[in-house]
C-alpha cells in the first residue's frame, strides 16, 4: 500500500449540520445501486436488481487466464485456474447479502460516503467450491491467525493506494459454508459481481465477500490492512479504534404497499384491508419474530412468518393492515433473531455509518 496526497483522496468526514448530499456522494450513488424494495416479492433476487457496491473500478479478468494463488503461512502453495476450481466439489447456497453501510444516509449527522437508505441488500443462489478443503490441501502451518483475501480492483481510499483486501479470522475462513463462487442464480458471475470468482462468507456483511478474487494468503498474525484496521469499524470519533464490523444484524423490510409519488416515494393506498409482505434476515441467528406497526412505532403486532428457507437466507413474513382511517400513516417493521437481538427504533450513531439496522419507516397516505 502507498500513501497518496489527500487532495486526491480526502479523509473521511461527517457532514456539517444541514449539509446536503455532495457531488461526490452522487457519483457514488450513480455507480452503485440498491435493490428496489418492490423486489422483495422475489425469493431469489434477479441479478440486475441485487444491490451492488463497487469500491474502485470493475476490473476485466479473462476467465481463461485467471489464476487464484493460495499462499502465505502454508506448507504447499497452490495455484488454480477456473477449470480446476470448477472441477472441485460444488455447493449451491441461498444467501442474503447486505452492505455494512445500509441505512447510513438516515443518520444525523450523516457520515459522508455511499448514501444508502434501506435498499443495500439482495438474496442470490451462489454456486462454488468450499474454501476449507483448499486451505487444508495447502497445509496450514501451526500458528495461523487470519486469512487475507485480495481482489483485482485497485484504487485510493482516504489517501491510501491499495488492492481491495479483507482479512478473516482463520476459524471463520475454515467454515464449511465459506465458498469460492463462480455462479450467481445459475449463470456465470457478471463482471460487476466479481467475475470470474468471488468469496462468499454467509452471515457477514458485504465487505467480506471479496470480488474479483486473485489471492488467498494465510497469515501468522492478525491482518492489519486498511479495509480491516481503518475502514469497516464501529467508532465514535476520528481517533477511536472502534470495533470491527462482522456479522449482519437483524433487519426486516416490507414491500411498500400501494403506489408511490414519483419525487417523495410516499405511498398511496385506498381505505380498506391490505396485506403487507416483506423479508427478514440476520447473520447472527435465524429470525424468530417480526413485528409491524401502523402508527410510527407506538404499538407493535406480530407478523406471520413463513418457513426459514436456509440458514443465511431471508425469511418472508406477512401482516394484515386494516387501513380504515384516511390520512397519513407511518408503517414500521422490525425483526428479532435467535440470539435475542432486535432492531432498534432509533439507531445508535457511529462515525462511519456501519451496521445500521434501525426500523424501516414507510409513509403512507390512505385515501
Amino acid at each position: 500500500m502507498a500513501t497518496v496526497d489527500t487532495s486526491v483522496s480526502p479523509p473521511a468526514r461527517v457532514a456539517d449540520p444541514g449539509e446536503g448530499i455532495s457531488l461526490d456522494e452522487l457519483r457514488l450513488a450513480a455507480r452503485n445501486h440498491g435493490m428496489p424494495l418492490e423486489a422483495l416479492r422475489y425469493d431469489v433476487t434477479p441479478v440486475g436488481l441485487h444491490y451492488l457496491l463497487i469500491h474502485y473500478d470493475i476490473p476485466y479478468l479473462d476467465p481463461g487466464g485467471w489464476r487464484l494463488r493460495i499462499d502465505g503461512h502454508v506448507r504447499q502453495p497452490l495455484t488454480l485456474d477456473l477449470a480446476e476450481l470448477q472441477a472441485r466439489p460444488q455447493v449451491t447456497q441461498r444467501v442474503t447479502m447486505e452492505c455494512a453501510g445500509n441505512g447510513r444516509a438516515r443518520l444525523d449527522p450523516r457520515p459522508i460516503s455511499q448514501p444508502w437508505l434501506d435498499e443495500a441488500v439482495g438474496t442470490a443462489e451462489w454456486t462454488g467450491t468450499p474454501l476449507a478443503p483448499l486451505l487444508r490441501e495447502a497445509g496450514i502451518r501451526d500458528g495461523g491467525a487470519d486469512v487475507a483475501f485480495t481482489g483485482a480492483d485497485h484504487g485510493v481510499e482516504r489517501g491510501v493506494e491499495q488492492d481491495y483486501t479483507r482479512g478473516l479470522p482463520l476459524a471463520e475462513a475454515l467454515r464449511e459454508d465459506v465458498l469460492l463462487v463462480h455462479t450467481m442464480n445459475g449463470q456465470p458471475l457478471p463482471p460487476q459481481h466479481g467475475a470470474p470468482v468471488r468469496l462468499l462468507v454467509p452471515g457477514w456483511y458485504g465487505m467480506a465477500q471479496v470480488k474479483w478474487l486473485v489471492r488467498v494468503s494465510v497469515l501468522d498474525t492478525p491482518f492489519q490492512g486498511f479495509q480491516n484496521a481503518t475502514a469497516y469499524r464501529i467508532k465514535q470519533g476520528p481517533d477511536d479504534v472502534g470495533e470491527p464490523v462482522t456479522r449482519i444484524r437483524p433487519r426486516a423490510l416490507m414491500r411498500p404497499p400501494g403506489f408511490p409519488d414519483f419525487q417523495t416515494r410516499e405511498r398511496v393506498v385506498d381505505r380498506g384491508v391490505h396485506e403487507l409482505i416483506g423479508r427478514a434476515w440476520s447473520g447472527r441467528g435465524a429470525v424468530t419474530r417480526v413485528e409491524v406497526s401502523a402508527d410510527g412505532g407506538a404499538t407493535w403486532s406480530a407478523a406471520e412468518l413463513d418457513p426459514q428457507p436456509g440458514r443465511y437466507a431471508w425469511r418472508s413474513w406477512r401482516w394484515t393492515w386494516h387501513a380504515q382511517e384516511p390520512g397519513r400513516h407511518e408503517l414500521c417493521v422490525r425483526a428479532r433473531d435467535a440470539a435475542g437481538d432486535v432492531q432498534p427504533v432509533e439507531q445508535p450513531w457511529n462515525r462511519q455509518g456501519m451496521a445500521n439496522n434501525q426500523v424501516q419507516r414507510v409513509p403512507v397516505l390512505v385515501r
